[in-house]
C-alpha cells in the first residue's frame, strides 16, 4: 500500500497483512485535541474547522453523520475526495459528481494536505481529515476522537440541542464502541483483505457470531446503548449501511444479508430515517444559539451509495482486478419498521420516519 516517508509520496510501501495473512490497521498519526479549555491550542470555533471526506469510507462517513445529527454544517465546512482512489491516493475532482475542489488548500491530491501540515510527515494518508484553517495544519486524523470532539467540544456552536455521549451512558458507549469496532467494523476488512483461509475464516466467524449478539440485543431495545441514540450507533450504522452493498459480495462476507436479520435490518432502517426537517437558523457569534427554524438534513442525506460501491468495487484490485460494480441488492432504507414501538427515540429535536 502507498504512504508518505518523509513527506514523499511512495507505493507499494509496506504490507497491509501479517505473517498470517491477517489484515492489521496501522494507527492514525495526528492527534490533536479541540477543547473549550482556555489554554487549549483549538478552541471550539464556528467556521474554524474543516472536514476532508470521502462519502465512500466508513470512518469519514461518522463525522458527517455527527455534524450533520449536531447541526454543525455551517460551523464546519466539508471538502469531498473522489470516491475511485489509484496509486497517487485520494484526489480532488470538482467535474464528478458528489466531489468537490480542495476549498481551503487548493490540492490536487489529498497527501498534500498531509505535507502542508508537516512538511516531513511519514504516515499513510486517510480520510477523514479534521484542519484548522486558523493554525494552517491538521488537528486530527482519526475517526473516533473527531466524532467525540464535534459531539461534546463543539456543542456551543451547534445548531442542535443533540448528545450522542449522555451522562449516565458514557461508560456503556465506550464499551459498546469497543466491542463492536474488532468483529463488526474492522472485522469487514479483516474478511476481505485476509490472505489466507484461516484469517478469512476466523474474521468471518467472528463477524457474525457478533451481528448475531447484536441482533438478539437489539429485540428488546432500539439502540445499542438502550432507549438512547449515541454515538455507538453512528459507529454501526457506517458499516451496516454499506454491508449488503459491498461487503457482503466484495469482500465474502456472506453468510446472511444484513436485510435478512430480524432486528438489525429494521434498525439499520431506524437509523437511516433519523432526521429533522427544521433546525435552528440565524446570526451566532460562536456561543448563542437562535430560534428560528429551516430544513435541514438527515441522517440519509450523508449516505452515498453510488461513491460508496464505487470505491470498493473500483479501487482494491487485489481483490476485485476487473473492477466491475455489482449491481444489487435492491434495498429499501425508507420502508415502515416497528422500532418506534420500542422505549426512547430519536433526542429532540430529531424524529424519525420523516
Amino acid at each position: 500500500m502507498n504512504k508518505l516517508i518523509d513527506g514523499e509520496w511512495h507505493t507499494d510501501t509496506y504490507e497491509s497483512t501479517n505473517e498470517d495473512g491477517e489484515f492489521k490497521r496501522q494507527e492514525t498519526t495526528f492527534r490533536n485535541w479541540i477543547s473549550e479549555d482556555p489554554d487549549a491550542r483549538f478552541q471550539p470555533e464556528s467556521g474554524r474547522y474543516h472536514l476532508y471526506v470521502s462519502y465512500a469510507c466508513p470512518w469519514a462517513h461518522r463525522t458527517l453523520l455527527v455534524r450533520a445529527l449536531k447541526g454543525l454544517e455551517d460551523a464546519i465546512t466539508v471538502d469531498v475526495v473522489d470516491p475511485f482512489r489509484a496509486d497517487n491516493g485520494w484526489q480532488f475532482t470538482p467535474e464528478k459528481d458528489g466531489c468537490t475542489p480542495d476549498t481551503v488548500n487548493g490540492a490536487d491530491y489529498l497527501r498534500e494536505v498531509y505535507v502542508a501540515a508537516d512538511p516531513d510527515v511519514t504516515c499513510r494518508v486517510t480520510v477523514p481529515v479534521l484542519w484548522d484553517k486558523q493554525e494552517e495544519t491538521i488537528v486530527n486524523n482519526e475517526s473516533a476522537e473527531i466524532i467525540r470532539m464535534l459531539d461534546t467540544e463543539m456543542d456551543a456552536v451547534a445548531t442542535r440541542d443533540v448528545d450522542l455521549y449522555p451522562e449516565g451512558y458514557r461508560d456503556e458507549v465506550d464499551r459498546i464502541i469497543e466491542e463492536i469496532y474488532e468483529p463488526i467494523n474492522n472485522g469487514v476488512y479483516r474478511a476481505g483483505f485476509a490472505k489466507t483461509q484461516a484469517a478469512y475464516d476466523e474474521a468471518v466467524d467472528e463477524l457474525f457470531d457478533a451481528l448475531d449478539g447484536w441482533d438478539d440485543v437489539l429485540a428488546d431495545q432500539r439502540y445499542l446503548a438502550g432507549d438512547r441514540l449515541t454515538e455507538a450507533d453512528v459507529c454501526m450504522f457506517t458499516t451496516l449501511v454499506r454491508f449488503d452493498q459491498v461487503y457482503h459480495t466484495h469482500f465474502m462476507c456472506n453468510k446472511q444479508f444484513i436485510h435478512q436479520y430480524d432486528n438489525i435490518w429494521p434498525y439499520l432502517q431506524d437509523l437511516y430515517q433519523t432526521g429533522r426537517h427544521d433546525r435552528r437558523e440565524g446570526p451566532q457569534d460562536g456561543r448563542t444559539r437562535s430560534k428560528t427554524t429551516r430544513a435541514s438534513p438527515g441522517v440519509a442525506d450523508t449516505v452515498r451509495m453510488d461513491h460508496i460501491k464505487e470505491h470498493y468495487y473500483t479501487t482494491h484490485p487485489d481483490v476485485t482486478p476487473s473492477r466491475i460494480v455489482a449491481a444489487g441488492p435492491d434495498l429499501d432504507f425508507e420502508a415502515a419498521h416497528d422500532r418506534d414501538a420500542l422505549p426512547g427515540g430519536p433526542p429532540e429535536p430529531l424524529t424519525a420516519n420523516l
